[in-house]
């Protein structure tokens, strides 16, 4: 038996002062770099900041969730994307939103929107069957959910890049490899992106990840000097 549902929900928006900023991409598009240069440009500014990411590696599911992505241990890859989901709210719940209420600036190493061109791969496999799948992972991992929904970052910034240069920066990387990292599977989750750009194009700020480290910083905080919230 089948039944056709609709739902028109709107995401769960951040209403505190502080800024919540989160930054997007496939492994190897320079994050943790860009995180880290607008970490000390707040600093400079004399702006409280605190930094976090998805999986958060200091809280509880955040420490299976590296062992599984650094492949110690193995589970089912549909329930990995449940893990992150449990993650997500311990992190949202004890770090992101009260720093955010106390006016601080958050700088996330990825945020929920990550769930759906990873989830999506991990949960049809080779097939990829990204438009079926899609909301799915938007009601189920609570980012269009009724029962609990996440707080949206204000600004995701996106580093484009294309999977050849994601790869050798990744080879050229000294640490363990985890199970995203591969040609095929970046392909597919970049594919995911790309369709999220086009259906939530408000959501995120696409920065050209080939360019200079200096340069996307400079693009970034130009957007960031934008926001209704800066200015």
């Amino acid at each position: 038996m089948k039944y056709h549902i609709e739902l028109d929900i709107e995401l769960k928006r951040n209403i505190c002062k502080g800024l919540y900023i989160a930054f997007e991409g496939i492994d190897g598009s320079g994050k943790f770099t860009q995180a880290e240069l607008l970490e000390k440009y707040f600093k400079k500014n004399k702006q409280q900041v605190v930094v976090t990411g998805e999986p958060n590696c200091n809280l509880t599911v955040g420490k299976l969730i590296r062992k599984v992505l650094s492949s110690q241990i193995q589970i089912p890859s549909a329930s990995l994307q449940y893990l992150y989901s449990a993650d997500r709210v311990e992190n949202q719940q004890t770090i992101v939103l009260p720093a955010l209420a106390e006016g601080k600036n958050v700088i996330s190493h990825r945020s929920f929107w990550s769930a759906v061109p990873y989830g999506v791969m991990d949960i049809t496999g080779d097939a990829y069957d990204y438009k079926n799948t899609r909301n799915q992972i938007l009601i189920a991992q609570g980012i269009l959910s009724m029962y609990y929904q996440f707080t949206a970052p204000d600004i995701v910034f996106c580093l484009d890049i294309p999977v050849s240069t994601a790869m050798k920066r990744l080879a050229k990387m000294k640490k363990i490899k985890e199970i995203y990292e591969k040609r095929e599977k970046l392909k597919k989750i970049q594919q995911g992106y790309k369709i999220l750009f086009k259906e939530f194009p408000d959501e995120f700020v696409i920065i050209d990840g080939e360019k200079s480290k200096q340069k996307m910083h400079l693009a970034i905080v130009n957007q960031i000097l934008k926001h209704k919230k800066v200015l």
